[in-house]
């Protein structure tokens, strides 16, 4: 268990203590046992939050979210009920546990349905440096939205519009528990938890008027409030972003080299992680399903995922189960190393659970063929002629068969300088040829939620134009 001893006073912004999230988790399971269950599982969480949004100058929301939740699993051999309350009441305590255990009762059997295996349980883990509350007002909160948005105005007089501004400071912390064979608070029955933060900025201006209207935004997302990007910049960046787009033109229908900026070369990570998880491997709606050991991209990549990154966005000393998580190459010279797999998951696949339930951590594309200089300038002149795209839009992506297809713009490339911004286009591929045909990653690494990559070059996809 954590070295630290369960605080009895609630942390900085939050009504609970850790101890009462303990004895509520220990009522539930004594109640369970008291019903007739052996094994069962209880989690406490609560989320607090501010939220405050500006457009052109003027206030347009405030919200503070503050939420709770007792959730509850019982087992009964091999039936498995869940139930949960917003409710702490020891009377609602007991009424969501007798939820949780009749609906165990009736429904039907399922072979894989348990408790994690005792040898996959965390038992000590140290402090992953997760949680930065953020004491801020809603008055701070809106200078700072403010000061964010008037800083994409004063970049020029071309900005003319905004959808706004934005501020969010978000905590929560949880514990949660197990119980074995009646058992409780023992190596291989799980206990723990930890409070986490999340806080924001953002801004997205607006240019240009009629069929020349174009927008972009950019933000700043971090655990610690201190490490957010200025105000001024990202409004600033947001704006020349924005006015890079103006006077995009159609372009013909043809075959080329596609460079994804960085942020969006984090969606091709994102979408390798869903084909290679547990859930769409034993359901085989999966193209890359039986990939184990087999190469699946470029030959000069790697992937790995990291839950132990100090201050990570994906850091975790545990699963959504309890199971430990490790630090592991999934990917190794464009073969499959592991998959992204569930104690249910590997289960149902003959494997084991890889802590990975909830999702991936921390995860890392890397190219072995990546020099210092590939910015993105240099990642420019790798492409030399065809397309570098800065915006995705629908969600046309087939985990089946691999099929790729999104609305995209972004900016044509001549010679590896940009020449002009490009609208209203779809890329389209597929995912097994797109995976393969990587070329470089670039030495400009961007970390978008908790995956880091840097733009990302595929050698050839159709681009649908005029």
């Amino acid at each position: 268990m954590p070295t630290s001893a369960p605080s009895s006073k609630p942390l900085q912004g939050f009504q609970y203590a850790r101890d009462q999230f303990e004895e509520l988790t220990d009522l539930a399971l004594k109640h369970a046992k008291k019903l007739g269950a052996a094994d069962a599982g209880a989690e406490v969480s609560e989320g607090a939050g501010l939220s405050v949004s500006v457009r052109k100058g003027e206030l347009e929301n405030v919200e503070r979210n503050r939420d709770k939740s007792l959730g509850v699993t019982v087992y009964l051999g091999n039936k498995r009920g869940n139930a949960s309350t917003s409710d702490f009441s020891v009377a609602a305590v007991r009424q969501t546990v007798q939820a949780a255990y009749d609906i165990a009762r009736y429904t039907a059997e399922d072979p894989f349905a348990s408790l994690p295996d005792e040898q996959d349980v965390a038992d000590t883990w140290t402090d992953l440096d997760l949680f930065h509350p953020w004491a801020i007002n809603s008055e701070e909160a809106l200078q700072i939205a403010l000061a964010c948005e008037a800083a994409a105005f004063a970049t020029s007089k071309k900005i003319n519009n905004s959808e706004g501004a934005g501020v969010s400071a978000q905590q929560s912390h949880f514990f949660a528990a197990h119980m074995r064979g009646g058992q409780t608070g023992k190596p291989g029955i799980f206990s723990g938890g930890y409070a986490s933060s999340r806080h924001s900025l953002s801004v997205a201006p607006i240019a240009g008027k009629g069929a020349n209207m174009q927008r972009d935004h950019w933000y700043s997302s971090t655990r610690a409030p201190e490490e957010l990007a200025s105000p001024q910049a990202i409004g600033r960046y947001a704006a020349e972003r924005t006015l890079a787009r103006l006077n995009g033109r159609k372009i013909a229908t043809t075959e080329c080299p596609v460079l994804f900026e960085s942020p969006l070369a984090a969606g091709l990570l994102g979408a390798y992680v869903q084909a290679t998880s547990g859930g769409a491997l034993y359901r085989k709606t999966t193209f890359l399903g039986q990939s184990l050991g087999k190469r699946v991209m470029a030959r000069h990549l790697d992937i790995m995922d990291d839950p132990f990154i100090v201050g990570g966005k994906g850091s975790s000393p545990f699963d959504n189960e309890g199971v430990r998580t490790q630090r592991r190459k999934v990917l190794s010279a464009g073969k499959v190393q592991g998959y992204f797999l569930s104690t249910y998951s590997a289960r149902k696949l003959g494997m084991r659970t890889t802590g990975n339930a909830g999702g991936s951590h921390n995860l890392t594309l890397t190219s072995r063929l990546t020099q210092p200089g590939d910015d993105l300038k240099g990642m420019l002149k790798k492409l030399g002629r065809g397309l570098f795209v800065t915006e995705l839009m629908g969600q046309g992506v087939n985990y089946v068969t691999g099929d790729y297809s999104r609305g995209a713009s972004g900016y044509w490339v001549e010679n590896g300088e940009i020449v002009y911004p490009v609208q209203e286009i779809t890329i389209a591929g597929n995912l097994k040829d797109m995976f393969q045909g990587i070329d470089a990653v670039g030495a400009d690494a961007y970390n978008y939620g908790a995956k880091t990559v840097g733009s990302i070059l595929v050698n050839r996809m159709k681009v649908a134009g005029s």
